[in-house]
């Protein structure tokens, strides 16, 4: 089943088209993967989806058009948005990091699949976001947007800047995210980890898609493997 869709995206800025009308689609329950090289418009993308950025085409979740609603109610119709470089609230403490992004949720806050998904946080939960290591600010980043319950997660460059041994903890917890019945879009530079983990995979190259297929499929062809996977 679809549950959100792109149609004909273009964004610019100023005179400079960023993202030259794609289409794609996302079925509940499908780690979506996109890999190019910087510039290519991934981030272009999430921001449009967020209500971020202006642009023309048609975005579509749960059969509700999202050109016409601001970010803040994006956000309540249950999609979250993990930013490149984290944007934690770093005089806050972690609690205080997550309660500000349950304030979309009516009735009481529960903190349990956050501190569940990430123990790290609950041990240290009155410590400042500024103080933690980039591995537990990128934990907190991505608890931060669960908070709000989403049916969709978009994370952009979640491993960016972390060591071998926290981009593999990252990469472990996307996939128990996806198997708790979180749909996934992730934009990252390491295509070799995306598709692994990926259900389908769009390459985008100067703003077109230029290569779509199972994680799999684009893991295998030598396109990808040239230009994104080093051999």
């Amino acid at each position: 089943m679809s549950l959100f869709e792109i149609r004909n995206l273009s964004i610019s800025y100023h005179k400079i088209k960023a993202v030259k009308g794609i289409s794609l689609s996302i079925n509940e329950g499908e780690i979506i993967s996109l890999i190019g090289a910087n510039g290519a418009g991934k981030t272009s993308i999430l921001n449009a989806i967020s209500g971020i950025i202006p642009y023309s085409g048609e975005i579509s979740y749960i059969g509700k058009m999202l050109n016409d609603f601001p970010a803040h109610e994006i956000v309540t119709l249950g999609i979250a948005h993990v930013p490149e470089g984290r944007g934690i609230f770093g005089n806050l403490t972690i609690l205080e990091n997550l309660k500000i992004a349950a304030s979309t949720q009516k009735g009481k806050i529960s903190f349990d699949r956050v501190f569940n998904l990430f123990p790290r946080l609950k041990e240290r939960q009155n410590q400042l976001g500024g103080t933690l290591s980039g591995g537990e600010q990128q934990m907190l980043s991505v608890g931060r947007a669960l908070m709000s319950k989403p049916k969709l997660l978009l994370l952009d460059e979640p491993s960016m800047g972390l060591s071998p041994v926290m981009v593999d903890e990252i990469f472990s917890l996307i996939k128990k995210i996806n198997e708790e019945g979180t749909t996934i879009l992730l934009v990252e530079q390491n295509a070799s980890r995306a598709l692994q983990i990926a259900s389908h995979g769009y390459v985008l190259e100067t703003g077109n898609i230029v290569l779509e297929g199972s994680g799999q499929f684009l893991l295998n062809n030598p396109r990808v493997k040239e230009a994104y996977l080093g051999s």
